[in-house]
């Protein structure tokens, strides 16, 4: 029979494509066969051939004994593939695992160096704390071994085993010393005992400063590049321990970072140089060198070819400096600025993080605008792509679409673009908006914004009674509206353009598609800025009919409610005007208002939210009352002026005036202190259950001609209302196109064309009276004549043509303004003085208001106010950093930290404490055994005094069942008198047992010796064979065991000689 080798295996899975699965069970069922054989080559061959489909997914744990016989082969070749299915297979619950750990001894006990190599290599893999501490004391010497491959081997794998468990590092670390401070020591091993070093060295580096002469020089004499980077990284933990370093490591690092053709160990030097403080914040000229020097060698990596993973790491440094020079990074803002439209996302996001660092008041507008044109080009072309679905579907389906051009990115991920507005936002609005320069191009952009974010996905189930978990896009239009309504509430200079940009989202949100809810975020904030600041609409009637159409599409009950709210303020701004008389005009319109309020409201009625709820049945009631009021309230006339009705001026105005709300620091609230005498956990009523069950059982009369119920509980007839929708009477303003100026050039890229005129139209409105502002051709200063000097001249001497030959010529005669007394400063005299630069308004923005308590507190930011009222949080934060402390291995090395490599001397090592334990353990057995021997011989003294002879009792052994019968009739045949017996069988027995008494100098003649008679004797006996009749038997000296104290004295030997005699 001929078995498959492992490549006929391979030949096979490649012949049988499209049937690969039937082809790997028939050759599992094979290997399951084969590797049963008792011959050892084909096991192992059946072995390597399912430790390759382990490779491809199959499990092979059911082989785990087999691979441990195939370990125990004595040949190598056969051998090194079971510890390869070890290394594959064995888990450290693997049950076979503790039958292997002598195995594993006797190998790296073996004179072979390949086969030394093999539990060495294997060791890493299965390694559990039992298994490290069995295997400690013979993995110790290899660090001695002849062999450098060993002995590097060794060291790695002892660290290995200090990740399970922790002793190996104190046994194993003074040879390992021992290895690094030898200047003949192999290069290899020196390496390997750096890279052990590296590892233990950020956990606890003050045991490694010892070390640093050897490291240095290993530094400046090493000429191994992996082994320096180790270095670097290993003397970045030590310089904050020992600050003389520093200078002695900035000049050979210098030198590397000159003259390394390495890019590696290039950018390892400057992160080490960052990561250890050497930049630091001092001014010595040293380190303003080598950061100028880092600086500049990192904006090489960046232009260097092209290559994407440069460019990050050369962002990650730069990060790093940024803290320390940010001067020196802005610098570089264009290479930088370059990053944020690379084609890879993760650099652009590293440049975001980058920028976000040195954003300033000088360079947030040009950021800030990059990024928006970046958004707005790829929501650009997210609308093409859906424009070109839609009219593949619904005029030609067979069309070819639009192919997209070279030159055209492809479109943001999603995920990407909210985290871009979300930079956005925390860049402008860092340390209370102190680089925002212009608020009015800020609110600009977080219109923009608003329209750019991400569609947001359902969060409420259909019936919404079943909120889910808020999305992403959802938040960031939050957020975005959040800002918004920060700038309303804190800058009051620019609360009108606030208040007019929530008057413009409101409005461009009611002319979306009534087809489909309104999911954006930001609807909530802004409807909290139009009913807040009400007064400073510049149409509340058409904000309100948008609030109201967009109640009937809202799900999300905090937004519906807020919504609520802001409606009802606008309602009373518009209807609670007490300075007008009550003419018949303004009764209809508030009536017809009024009507149309209700009848949006009286749905949310029998909402599932309970606040909804409660605010739609207030102010249902509340404005029923007053259409009542307001319908018994007569007109005015010509004769007789009439009053509005007090409930529509004063009552319900009244509810939404008071103070002005004010931003609040996030923790404010902590600072309340508690008031004296409060108790929290005292009930409200001592009798609170029995009053609420009485409640539930009160049982009201119902009145059945009651005219207040049906008037409040029965629907009356729908009332038509003439007057046309409010999106009906919308409409676009005329786009008008006028010749873009440099001022406008980056605000065309990415900003709304409403939102540029928009802005053009304040600005010329603002420099109407400006005589050095240039308008255009259209512009408001040129159509009522106001305008520069010079123009005038051009444009009344010239006309519409340019004519240079007609210009006047002004006189301009030097030596009489000088001579006139211009410079004395004479009456009359005209003297131009320098005209100072036109400054900014100043904006002031409100700071956040806080409580000051006598108990200490802290200012804290948003994240971690929510962190310390979710302990959850606090947690996950924990599990998330316990999760960055493993390493690749996944061992958790936190508690390494805790292990100090220079014990004292009182404490042993583990293997030492394992072989005393040992040691301790065999001499407690003796012991015992030693104990029970007396205990056994002071038994027997006890049964010899009681009548048992000193020479011992003869003991036959077992006879077989036959003999067990003949014996019985023998013992019947002496109770009878039994010396009649002619048996022939019978005498030869009894001659059998005649024969040692008569050794024994005759004392007792036939049958077995009695109680009281002197010695005991064992007697072994063989097998009888019959042949030809004949009984034979072979006679064995006799064993005695001597009673007495003196057993030792040779007596004992010289009675058995005696009693073995024949």
């Amino acid at each position: 029979m001929f078995e498959k080798s492992l490549y006929d295996l391979i030949r096979g899975l490649r012949n049988h494509k499209g049937n690969e699965k039937e082809y790997i069970q028939n050759c599992l069922k094979e290997c399951r066969s084969e590797i049963k054989s008792q011959d050892m080559d084909v096991k192992a061959t059946a072995l390597l051939k399912i430790i390759y489909l382990e490779m491809n997914g199959h499990d092979m744990s059911w082989a785990s004994f087999h691979v441990l016989e195939v370990m125990s082969s004595p040949k190598y070749h056969q051998k090194r593939v079971g510890y390869l299915g070890a290394v594959q297979s064995f888990k450290t619950d693997t049950e076979v695992l503790m039958l292997a750990t002598n195995l594993l001894k006797k190998d790296l006990s073996a004179s072979s160096p390949i086969v030394i190599s093999l539990p060495v290599a294997a060791l890493p893999h299965i390694i559990t704390p039992s298994l490290a501490l069995s295997v400690l004391a013979d993995l110790l010497p290899r660090l001695s071994h002849s062999h450098s491959a060993i002995r590097k081997k060794t060291i790695v794998t002892l660290y290995r085993l200090a990740l399970v468990y922790p002793e190996t590092l104190r046994a194993a670390w003074p040879k390992i010393k021992e290895r690094l401070m030898d200047k003949n020591e192999d290069p290899s091993v020196t390496a390997a005992i750096v890279n052990v070093v590296c590892e233990l060295g950020w956990r606890r580096p003050q045991d490694f400063l010892p070390l640093a002469p050897r490291l240095f020089e290993l530094l400046v004499d090493g000429g191994n590049n992996w082994m320096a980077i180790k270095l670097i990284k290993l003397f970045a933990t030590l310089t904050p321990l020992e600050p003389r370093l520093v200078r002695k490591l900035l000049p050979p690092l210098t030198d590397l970072i000159r003259t390394t053709p390495a890019m590696s160990l290039l950018y390892e030097c400057i992160n080490g140089i960052i990561q250890g403080g050497i930049l630091g914040d001092s001014e010595d000229e040293g380190r303003e060198e080598i950061a100028s020097l880092c600086v500049s060698k990192l904006r090489g990596m960046i232009t260097f070819n092209g290559d994407a993973n440069l460019k990050y790491v050369a962002l990650l440094a730069f990060n790093r400096i940024v803290v320390t020079h940010p001067f020196l990074v802005a610098q570089q803002e264009d290479v930088i600025m370059e990053c944020i439209d690379s084609e890879d996302i993760t650099i652009r996001i590293k440049a975001l993080d980058l920028v976000q660092g040195m954003v300033s008041s000088d360079n947030l507008v040009s950021i800030v605008s990059r990024l928006m044109r970046q958004l707005k080009t790829s929501t650009n072309l997210d609308n093409d792509q859906l424009d070109d679905l839609s009219t593949d579907s619904s005029e030609e389906m067979g069309a070819e679409r639009r192919p997209r051009k070279r030159d055209e990115a492809p479109p943001l991920p999603e995920d990407y673009t909210i985290d871009v507005i979300g930079r956005i936002l925390k860049m402008c609005s860092q340390n209370n908006y102190s680089s925002v320069v212009d608020f009015d191009w800020y609110i600009d952009v977080l219109t923009q914004l608003i329209r750019i974010a991400p569609a947001s996905r359902k969060e409420i189930d259909s019936d919404g009674t079943a909120p889910r978990e808020k999305s992403a896009t959802a938040d960031i239009s939050e957020s975005i509206g959040n800002e918004l309504r920060n700038v309303a509430v804190k800058v009051k200079a620019v609360r009108v353009t606030a208040v007019r940009a929530a008057e413009l989202i409101i409005a461009k949100l009611t002319m979306e598609s009534t087809s489909h809810q309104v999911t954006s975020g930001s609807l909530k904030p802004v409807a909290w800025i139009a009913g807040e600041y009400a007064y400073q609409l510049s149409n509340p009637s058409d904000t309100l009919n948008h609030l109201l159409q967009l109640i009937t599409r809202i799900r999300p009950p905090e937004v519906l409610a807020t919504c609520l709210q802001a409606s009802m303020k606008l309602f009373a701004l518009i209807a609670g005007n007490d300075q007008t008389y009550w003419t018949a005009e303004r009764k209809s319109m508030v009536s017809l208002l009024m009507a149309r309020v209700i009848h949006t409201y009286e749905p949310l009625i029998t909402h599932p939210s309970l606040e909804v709820q409660e605010r739609a049945v207030e102010f249902t009631e509340l404005l029923k009352l007053t259409a009542e009021a307001a319908s018994a309230q007569a007109a005015s006339t010509d004769e007789l002026q009439q009053d509005p009705p007090l409930l529509l001026t004063q009552a319900i105005p009244s509810l939404f005036q008071g103070r002005e709300l004010n931003s609040v620091a996030v923790g404010a609230q902590l600072n309340v202190p508690m008031p004296e005498g409060l108790d929290l956990d005292e009930p409200i009523h001592p009798n609170l259950g029995s009053l609420l069950g009485q409640a539930d059982s009160l049982m009201l009369p119902v009145q059945e001609d009651d005219e207040f119920a049906a008037y409040y509980n029965e629907k009356a007839a729908p009332t038509s209302i003439s007057s046309e929708p409010a999106i009906n009477r919308l409409r676009d303003a005329p786009e008008t196109t006028s010749p873009g100026s440099y001022q406008q050039a980056t605000e065309d890229s990415y900003l709304d064309a409403d939102i540029i005129a928009r802005r053009k139209a304040e600005r010329e409105e603002r420099n109407r009276d400006d005589p050095f502002y240039i308008g255009g051709l259209g512009s408001p200063s040129r159509s009522q004549g106001t305008s520069t000097p010079i123009h005038n001249i051009l444009q009344n001497e010239n006309g519409p043509d340019l004519d240079i030959d007609s210009i006047p010529i002004m006189k301009l005669d030097l030596g009489a303004i000088s001579s006139s007394g211009v410079g004395a400063g004479a009456p009359g005299s005209f003297q131009q003085q320098p005209k100072a630069p036109k400054s900014r308004p100043q904006i002031v923005v409100a700071a956040d208001e806080t409580l000051v308590s006598s108990r200490p507190s802290t200012p804290r930011t948003g994240s971690q106010h929510d962190s310390d009222a979710d302990p959850s949080s606090t947690s996950a934060k924990s599990r998330a950093a316990r999760k960055l402390k493993q390493s690749l291995l996944q061992v958790d090395s936190s508690h390494l930290r805790n292990l100090s490599l220079e014990a004292s001397e009182s404490d042993a090592l583990p293997h030492e404490q394992l072989a005393e334990t040992d040691a301790e353990m065999a001499k407690a057995l003796k012991e015992v055994q030693r104990l029970r021997l007396e205990m056994q011989r002071a038994n027997e003294r006890i049964q010899v005094a009681q009548g048992v002879p000193t020479e011992g009792v003869v003991v036959q052994s077992k006879k077989k069942k036959k003999g067990k019968e003949e014996g019985k009739k023998k013992k019947k045949d002496k109770a009878e008198g039994g010396d009649g017996v002619d048996d022939e069988k019978e005498k030869k027995v009894k001659k059998k047992k005649k024969k040692p008494t008569e050794g024994a100098e005759g004392e007792g003649e036939g049958g077995p010796v009695g109680g009281g008679e002197g010695e005991a004797v064992v007697t072994v006996k063989k097998k009888k064979k019959e042949k030809e009749g004949e009984v034979k038997k072979k006679k064995k000296p006799k064993r005695v065991i001597q009673l007495d104290d003196d057993a030792g004295d040779g007596n004992g030997a010289e009675a058995g000689g005696e009693i073995g005699r024949p």
